[in-house]
């Protein structure tokens, strides 16, 4: 199967996780939050908003216009120690470990 695909199965599977354990929002975070020159815009998201309105559409903008799709990335270190309180975190981390070891391989 395509990395591409594959890569957007993961993020599915991201997304759908977050609705599931109630962190996905339907509003997004202020515009000047997207500003942010802050790894993981760590100084004006939140790590799930992070996730949601940065992470996971840019991915998929790569994935769907078939880019090059990144080959060493390590979100779920910072998502576990931001999330550690989290009730459900493994069900978080799965994909997104799961999505590294595809791009790391790949």
């Amino acid at each position: 199967m395509p990395i591409y695909i594959q890569t957007k199965q993961h993020l599915n599977r991201l997304q759908d996780n977050m609705r599931q354990l109630g962190l996905w929002q339907a509003s997004p975070p202020p515009e000047e939050a997207f500003n942010s020159i802050e790894p993981f815009a760590i100084d004006a998201m939140s790590a799930t908003e992070w996730l949601q309105w940065v992470f996971i559409p840019r991915m998929q903008a790569l994935a769907d216009s078939r880019a090059r799709l990144p080959s060493r990335i390590a979100v779920s270190p910072y998502i576990e120690e931001a999330l550690k309180e989290t009730e459900g975190l493994g069900l978080l981390l799965a994909p997104l470990l799961e999505l590294e070891k595809l791009l790391q391989e790949s």
